[in-house]
């Protein structure tokens, strides 16, 4: 049985004294694994405020480059300086606001598992990509290319985020049946790249508007592995509402 993961990303948000009080009010679930990912700034402060509540802690992002001149940047070893174990990669506003493509990608994936860390590796269409029909063959790509070099040892510390990206912040939400279409063609592909052992072990998760009122459906699908929540993950009350719904399957 695949453990179910709900994952909060932050994003752009929060102080430090907001992140130590919204963690502080995040439940902690013996049956489903709860994931935070706070600004960099606040990345000590929650792994310290959570104390030994069993909630992990991501960076939203990082450079594959232990240090260096590359001015903002945040390397894995500084990452897990501040506690955190896992890391974010490929999201999509790092891929469509920043322009990260997936050989750029690929080396953070092969760098945070170098240095020990879990990765959320994030993949999705763009809304006219899937209106042309498009959609496996963008996840095909940027599963094909964010792997590369990865073997199937090293797929245990990896997590895929299927995030439709029409469908984040829009308004808009995948049917569960669309999801689990999508997450269907993941695990597939998975399974030709690493083996369909690998392939049964690798957590799925669904980044696309996931919120109490629509978590019973999605989660229940069989090869969604919980979610990567935005916007429902900035209040404890809805946060902690999508846990109870993980919970419930």
């Amino acid at each position: 049985m695949r453990k179910i993961m709900i994952a909060g990303n932050w994003k752009m948000n929060k102080t430090i004294a907001e992140s130590i009080e919204l963690v502080k009010g995040i439940k902690e679930s013996g049956k489903v694994q709860v994931l935070v990912a706070p600004v960099f700034t606040a990345l000590s402060a929650v792994c310290e405020a959570r104390g030994d509540r069993k909630i992990c802690v991501a960076a939203q992002n990082m450079h594959y480059e232990e240090s260096g001149a590359f001015t903002g940047e945040i390397s894995p070893l500084m990452v897990k300086d501040t506690g955190a174990k896992h890391v974010i990669l490929g999201h999509s506003e790092r891929r469509h606001i920043f322009k990260e493509d997936d050989a750029l990608i690929k080396e953070k994936v092969l760098s945070a598992i170098a240095h020990g860390l879990k990765v959320i590796l994030c993949i999705g269409e763009q809304l006219e990509e899937r209106e042309a029909e498009k959609t496996n063959e963008v996840l095909d790509v940027q599963l094909t290319e964010g792997l590369k070099g990865i073997t199937p040892d090293q797929m245990e510390d990896v997590i895929i985020a299927y995030e439709p990206v029409w469908a984040i912040g829009t308004g808009k939400v995948a049917t569960p049946e669309q999801a689990q279409e999508a997450h269907a063609f993941c695990r597939r592909k998975i399974a030709e790249l690493f083996g369909e052992d690998v392939a049964e072990k690798v957590r799925i998760l669904y980044g696309g508007s996931l919120k109490p009122d629509n978590a019973d459906g999605l989660l229940s699908q069989k090869d969604i592995d919980g979610g990567l929540i935005g916007g429902a993950s900035l209040k404890a009350d809805s946060f902690n509402a999508i846990i109870d719904a993980a919970e419930r399957l």
